[in-house]
């Protein structure tokens, strides 16, 4: 993927990305987790999001932590100012393999957790939230998938609908050479 989903209408002007109206994160269904789809490969291709947010979320706002924070969220501020002191770029992102996926996660100050998705049920899961899904189109295989998934706080699964939260970096921020 070259530009960003879609699903979500937005103006994209050279690295700069505008979603045309406020983005749900209220967990209520699927404009959430198209939301949240947005945001992480935006953030996956590099690409400066300026978006407002709406809604109260029903989940741990704490998940979307590693995403952008919105410029305004006016039902939540208190929040807002957590999400900003929290963010911070690569905090979780995901690398794949053949057949395997590996998770990096950051979020938790003073930790790192690398996580190997090579199971079958897993990694098939996984890969198949990264785009939004209804959860009850899974069969029981993936559902029990997903219910690990989330206990890992690697997916959102809220309002029947379930996503992958990790981006796949496509391009960091400074060059790999200075890190």
């Amino acid at each position: 993927m070259s530009a960003p989903p879609a699903a979500v209408p937005h103006r994209l002007t050279g690295r700069r990305v505008e979603p045309a109206g406020p983005l749900d994160l209220s967990g209520s269904g699927r404009g959430t987790a198209e939301a949240v789809r947005f945001l992480r490969e935006c953030q996956g291709l590099g690409l400066r999001v300026d978006w407002r947010a709406t809604g109260t979320p029903s989940y741990d706002p704490a998940l979307l932590h590693h995403l952008p924070p919105p410029a305004e969220h006016a039902s939540a501020e208190t929040e807002l100012t957590a999400w900003r002191a929290a963010y911070a770029q690569g905090a979780l992102y995901h690398r794949r393999g053949p057949d395997f996926v590996t998770v990096l996660d950051r979020r938790e100050p003073g930790t790192a957790a690398r996580l190997t998705l090579d199971h079958p049920a897993l990694h098939d899961t996984f890969l198949r939230l990264l785009e939004p899904t209804p959860v009850d189109t899974l069969d029981p295989v993936g559902r029990e998938a997903l219910g690990l998934l989330a206990a890992e706080r690697l997916v959102l699964a809220a309002g029947g609908w379930a996503v992958a939260l990790p981006p796949r970096i496509r391009r960091w921020p400074v060059p790999c050479t200075a890190i």
